[in-house]
């Protein structure tokens, strides 16, 4: 597992040992950067250059990690493992990105809660929980009534394709999904909050 492109390209990610950690591959997230990299945002913006990045269940760091070196200005790592908050911090010091790094312990659920209360907001939000645990709706139903994704934000949930998934919220609105074997990757943009223009340009 490595960065795959921008500053820290080629950087070697440590994986927890011993615990039910499930990395991304590189395969699934060199395309779903792909993905990112070619939206244009309904007011023209871009998604990468100067995010704001959430990574919940970071687990390895290596989603945030990959947004950072492509231009993200900032990311928090969330995680309830010791374990794994000690590996992310290894990777973000091996990446030497660490300036723009930030690592919390916490439930990933409750943090979100802590993080609307103390009026914090990110541009780019991954979430990638345990398999079939029946979170992915809730944390969805969390950011549809909070403020924690900015107008404009991107929320991509990595979930197995034998969880259902609610599509159809008050306020996200569900703009892409992917299926790479087991894996489906759905992307979720909260539009500017009052208005309707919800147009994506991209490939």
């Amino acid at each position: 597992m490595r960065i795959i492109t921008g500053i820290a390209k080629g950087t070697k990610l440590k994986t927890p040992k011993g615990l039910d950690v499930r990395p991304t591959a590189d395969r699934v997230k060199e395309s779903m950067f792909s993905i990112l990299e070619n939206l244009t945002l309904p007011g023209g913006g871009r998604v990468l250059t100067g995010a704001k990045v959430l990574d919940l269940f970071a687990g390895t760091g290596n989603l945030g990690l990959e947004a950072l070196s492509r231009g993200a200005a900032h990311a928090l790592f969330i995680d309830h493992s010791l374990v794994s908050l000690a590996v992310i911090k290894d990777n973000i010091n091996s990446a030497r990105l660490g300036e723009r790094a930030e690592v919390q312990r916490g439930d990933s659920i409750k943090m979100l809660d802590k993080l609307g209360h103390s009026g914090r907001t990110f541009s780019l939000i991954f979430v990638d929980p345990p398999y079939n645990q029946r979170m992915v709706n809730v944390i969805l139903l969390k950011f549809d009534t909070s403020i924690v994704a900015e107008d404009e934000g991107l929320i991509v949930v990595e979930h197995s394709k034998h969880e259902s998934i609610n599509t159809q919220w008050q306020n996200l609105q569900m703009i892409r999904t992917e299926q790479y074997g087991e894996t489906l990757v759905t992307f979720f943009l909260q539009p500017i909050r009052g208005t309707t223009t919800l147009a994506i340009g991209g490939n």
